[in-house]
């Protein structure tokens, strides 16, 4: 179903409603702290008083004033004119300038996003740490459920504030706070990205007979992936709604060609505390894949109207991310029991994947040779769905860091970003089980922080006041956010860090379990962040007032 717009009248009334037990508020300089129509809040000019939108105002004043800054301005609008790139940018969406997609879009758009060779990679860890095929599968549904409850929690507050995910967290950790979150959540997507860009470019090398390398690969699927991000929320949503298809179909095509290979059967390398530690950290890998979304969500949703039902938002993100994620990561560790737990049985699928990596697996798996080529081409193209919403979710992330930033076009930041995805890319290659079991578990450790204290902000402190819309730009009416960088800091460095275990460094915690570590850094991290965070709050509400 399509959300359609009724009249004025009816829109007011639906706004005036409260949702999810909670009155959206925004402040009038002629009545501090009124409770009043989000509608006419928004129809009130910002000369006239509210101070509404100031960011997007100043953006604009130093787009006007610094030559630069102007050049690039007329940049984008020139696109925009021509192609039709998004120029919204960062600024808060108003309710009736809301364009809502499907519904529907909320549970393809994640199939897109996940079901894709890319995350294939996080299941092979399992057989590669010494788990068993069921001891893996176990590990992958319960921590990407898990992690997907984070991503769809935090998902709902984009249809009822009309805010991008990183904006929203201005609302607890304060203006410059944030730019906390900004850097982190260009960080997390980074490395999701990064593992994408090395697949492609392991499959395209193994397409070309290997005489193609793989940087060449990593290059083309970075300038493809900027490209289209480029267009924003509209296409971005038609294109993810769609673009899952191929990749679900031929990802069960590999299963059906190598299927008869896996032996579920096959032993595992651990057992006692050992495989205590080799669990907890493929645990703590497949929720960090899952909640890794968080800290975008509310990016692709907040276009939906404010009385979109929270619990289809939520429904549809736990579905949409878990489903999917689970199906492909399954199907890695199947591969992973094929290749390197039992390899001894399948020497041409194993040495293929000790010679070229996953790219090389994938060419031997499928077959004939030419079919198998077509397929790898195909699958090249599933990450993108991944790495579009990865620049420009990182793009728009970049822009919340100040005004400078926010003047400067969201295609440029997108830009910078995907360079900088290729070169790491290129850099690590050769070693993307390392990046994988190690990069992409310490994401968890600052998304399950972020996830607790935006549920402790919303359903505890701002159950009954709600928000001020207005405010989301005006560092003086935002919460100071100490509160929130302190919970932040504490739940990662005295949880993630003693509890972390990685190549480069295990945590006194993580130490305990064997001699190789389990990783619990995100059970710590969210313990702390729930103990500092509520107390912390509510002293500094009571200091600052706000």
């Amino acid at each position: 179903m399509d959300f359609v717009h009724g009249d004025q009248a009816d829109r007011r009334q639906s706004l005036e409603r409260p949702h999810n037990d909670k009155q959206v508020v925004v402040e009038n300089e002629k009545e501090a702290h009124a409770d009043i129509d989000v509608e006419a809040a928004n129809s009130t000019p910002y000369e006239e008083g509210t101070a509404e939108e100031a960011e997007a105002i100043r953006a604009r004043d130093l787009q006007q004033k610094k030559g630069i800054l102007r050049k690039l301005r007329q940049g984008e609008e020139w696109l925009d004119a021509k192609m039709g790139i998004e120029t919204q940018g960062v600024d808060r969406i108003r309710e009736e300038d809301k364009r809502p997609p499907s519904i529907l879009n909320v549970f393809f758009m994640w199939w897109s996003v996940t079901c894709h060779v890319g995350t294939l990679p996080i299941g092979m860890v399992g057989p590669e740490m010494g788990l068993t095929l069921r001891q893996s599968v176990a590990g992958i549904v319960v921590g990407t459920v898990l992690g997907a409850l984070c991503t769809a929690w935090c998902g709902i507050l984009g249809p009822k504030l009309g805010l991008r995910a990183i904006a929203t967290s201005r609302y607890s950790f304060g203006f410059h706070g944030a730019k906390i979150c900004s850097f982190l959540n260009v960080i997390v997507g980074g490395g999701f990205a990064v593992v994408n860009v090395v697949v492609v470019g392991q499959i395209l090398s193994a397409v070309s007979d290997y005489t193609m390398t793989i940087s060449v690969g990593c290059v083309i699927i970075a300038v493809i992936g900027y490209v289209v991000s480029v267009f924003g929320f509209r296409l971005i949503h038609t294109y993810e709604k769609y673009s899952w298809i191929a990749g679900f179909i031929l990802i069960v095509v590999l299963i059906g060609e190598v299927g008869h290979k896996v032996d579920p059967g096959f032993p595992g390398k651990d057992k006692g505390i050992e495989f205590s530690a080799a669990f907890l950290t493929f645990l703590a890998l497949n929720f960090s894949s899952a909640s890794g979304w968080c800290s975008i969500a509310s990016d692709y949703y907040c276009n939906y109207p404010a009385d979109t039902k929270p619990w289809k938002i939520w429904a549809l993100t736990l579905f949409g991310i878990s489903i999917p994620t689970v199906f492909v990561t399954v199907i890695g560790a199947c591969l992973g029991n094929i290749a390197v737990s039992n390899a001894d049985a399948n020497p041409i699928l194993a040495n293929a994947y000790t010679d070229h990596g996953l790219g090389g697996l994938l060419r031997e798996a499928y077959h004939p040779l030419h079919f198998s080529k077509f397929c790898l081409v195909i699958l090249v193209f599933t990450v993108l769905g991944n790495n579009i919403a990865v620049n420009y979710s990182s793009g728009l992330s970049i822009q919340l860091l100040g005004h400078y930033f926010h003047a400067i076009p969201r295609f440029i930041w997108s830009f910078l970003n995907a360079l900088v995805i290729a070169i790491l890319a290129i850099a690590g290659k050769d070693s993307l089980s390392t990046i994988v079991s190690n990069f992409v578990s310490l994401l968890g450790y600052w998304t399950i922080s972020f996830t607790v204290i935006l549920v402790v902000e919303d359903r505890w402190f701002r159950r009954h006041e709600g928000y001020n819309l207005n405010a989301w730009d005006q560092p003086s009416k935002l919460p100071l956010g100490i509160a929130a960088v302190l919970a932040l800091l504490t739940g990662y460095l005295a949880g993630g860090v003693t509890g972390m275990a990685q190549t480069w460094y295990t945590g006194p915690i993580a130490a305990k379990f064997g001699s190789i570590g389990g990783d619990v850094g995100i059970y710590l991290s969210a313990v702390f962040t729930l103990i500092v965070y509520p107390p912390a709050r509510w002293y500094e509400r009571k200091v600052s007032g706000r």
